[in-house]
């Protein structure tokens, strides 16, 4: 079964990926598609700019009246269709007209239609034509040639720089060039466009003598321009990395999202609910992943309630012999007078005492860790905390008479809890600090906004820094300052931290300010009394 969910994922990631590539493939086309277009229309626009923007510089000097003539004039000569019409009665968009606005020749394709403003006016003039030819190109040199020749030399070159070209630059030369032929020569001479190639541009160039001039006129290099310039290779590019970058955001937006639950499922564990599993929802590598994980969790719930269970059988069990032990040893203590046999019968007694107080903790600590594992709320109620630590001080003084036990001045503080534990915390917690004080032990309560802290600080030799992260340890002890001579059995403090982890609190451990020994803090988050 995991073979087939997992031949089934891999299948649908391929197609999910093969999808993504398609997608990327017919945008990259369209894109390239699109781009070719507004380049094949930039290139119409510039070749058609230096014809439009003659006629149109010609038509705006010539009297109104003799516009017709010269529109027919022009019209014959460039083989193109003519029209002049207001501005106003053509049908244009916004972006159309605010480009006739700027002096751009607007051109539409199949047939060709050509539109330009005339300079100052609200006349439009639009041409049309089947094709593009030679005869357009060398007509349009012809004209600009005319249109220069009779003009003082100074104002030649002024009228070269206002008149639009597009892709046909202009240039006025004095002399030849060198590699003409005197065939070429000769055609030039004879009023014909000489056309030139510029073999290492793989572009033409246009000459033409002005008439009666000892000057020629030459267009170009002109070039059709494949190679896409760098302005419309930049729109293509980033539309693709946007796309890409798209389908990648979109599938590890997928897969964070399902690695962020695994995360969460893990950190519940870490705090001891065991019950907590991945939800598995499909056979890709998370999904297995997720198995994985939910058969992890189920094994190590399933040996520590195993555990459990035997402590707590093991413990139970300890306590008929003990109880049998106990009325031996008292019988036959009732049975003799002699002291000194009346004195190892005591030590017996208080040996026997000892462990059953041993069983009494491990049996505390298995129920805790099992009610911890598996994840059972606590029951609440409300807890006065500063009558609960006078409760503590009251039981703990008389045992330890030598010890000032004090409960620092503070507020009445009020908290949802379990009585019994919190208070079983606190009291394990000042059992310790009496064990090690020198003198006093001191209870504060602090009532902060989101929880209610309790500090025990002693004047005793306080923890190693190194060995504060052991004491929480089951059965661990310190060389020093938890000596077995101290009392205690080491699980004290374990059982105020599974308290504290049943409670979704925590309890630390540092150096008390004004004591100069140890400081215990229980932080207890409220909860809500609705919830």
């Amino acid at each position: 079964m995991r073979r087939v969910l997992s031949n089934g994922s891999f299948l649908r990631f391929y197609v999910l990926l093969g999808l993504a590539l398609v997608v990327v493939f017919a945008i990259a086309l369209a894109g390239r598609s699109f781009i070719e277009q507004v380049r094949r229309e930039d290139y119409r626009e510039q070749l058609a700019t230096l014809p439009m923007s003659l006629m149109s510089r010609q038509l705006a000097d010539t009297a109104v009246d003799q516009r017709e003539a010269l529109l027919n004039s022009l019209a014959e000569r460039l083989d193109i269709q003519l029209t002049l019409l207001p501005i106003n009665d053509a049908d244009l968009g916004y972006f159309e007209r605010a480009r006739l606005e700027q002096g751009k020749v607007l051109v539409a394709e199949n047939p060709w239609l050509l539109q330009q403003r005339l300079p100052g006016e609200t006349w439009l003039l639009q041409a049309r034509l089947d094709d593009w030819s030679e005869h357009q190109w060398y007509g349009s040199i012809i004209l600009v040639g005319e249109w220069l020749a009779g003009q003082p030399l100074e104002q030649r070159t002024s009228r070269l720089q206002e008149l639009r070209s597009g892709s046909w630059p202009l240039e006025l030369l004095s002399t030849l060039p060198a590699s003409l032929t005197a065939e070429q020569q000769v055609q030039l001479a004879s009023g014909n466009v000489v056309t030139r190639l510029v073999s290492d541009k793989l572009s033409i160039t246009l000459l033409y003598q002005l008439p009666g001039e000892s000057e020629w006129l030459q267009a170009g290099p002109i070039s059709r321009g494949d190679t896409l310039p760098l302005n419309l290779h930049l729109p293509l590019l980033v539309g693709l990395m946007i796309v890409l970058s798209l389908i990648i955001y979109l599938i590890m937006r997928s897969i964070e999202a399902r690695m962020a639950r695994l995360e969460l499922a893990a950190t519940r564990i870490a705090s001891g609910r065991l019950e907590t599993r991945v939800k598995v929802e499909s056979g890709d590598f998370l999904g297995r992943l997720g198995m994985a994980f939910n058969g992890m969790a189920n094994q190590v719930q399933s040996l520590l309630r195993g555990q459990q269970e035997m402590i707590r059988a093991v413990s139970h069990e300890l306590r008929t012999p003990v109880a049998r032990i106990r009325f031996a040893v008292q019988m036959v203590e009732d049975m003799t007078d002699q002291p000194a046999i009346r004195r190892q019968l005591q030590g017996i007694d208080a040996d026997i005492a000892e462990l059953d107080e041993l069983v009494d903790e491990i049996l505390t600590y298995a129920r805790l860790g099992g009610e911890t594992v598996n994840g059972a709320e606590l029951e609440t109620a409300l807890v006065e905390c500063r009558a609960m630590a006078e409760r503590v001080i009251d039981t703990l003084s008389p045992l330890h008479k030598g010890l000032t036990l004090t409960l620092a001045p503070g507020p009445e503080i009020e908290l949802l809890a379990e009585p019994r534990y919190l208070q079983r915390a606190l009291q394990n917690l000042v059992g310790n600090a009496c064990r090690h004080a020198k003198t006093s032990v001191v209870i504060q309560l602090w009532d902060e906004p989101n929880l209610v802290r309790i500090d025990v600080e002693d004047d005793g030799p306080g923890i190693p820094l190194e060995a504060r992260t052991d004491i929480f340890k089951p059965f661990a002890r310190l060389d020093d300052s938890r000596a077995r001579s101290s009392g205690g059995y080491g699980l004290g403090l374990s059982i105020v931290q599974k308290i504290m982890a049943g409670h979704r609190g925590s309890v630390t451990i540092d150096t008390s300010p004004t004591l100069g020994g140890a400081r215990f803090t229980l932080l207890v988050p409220r909860r809500d009394p609705l919830v």
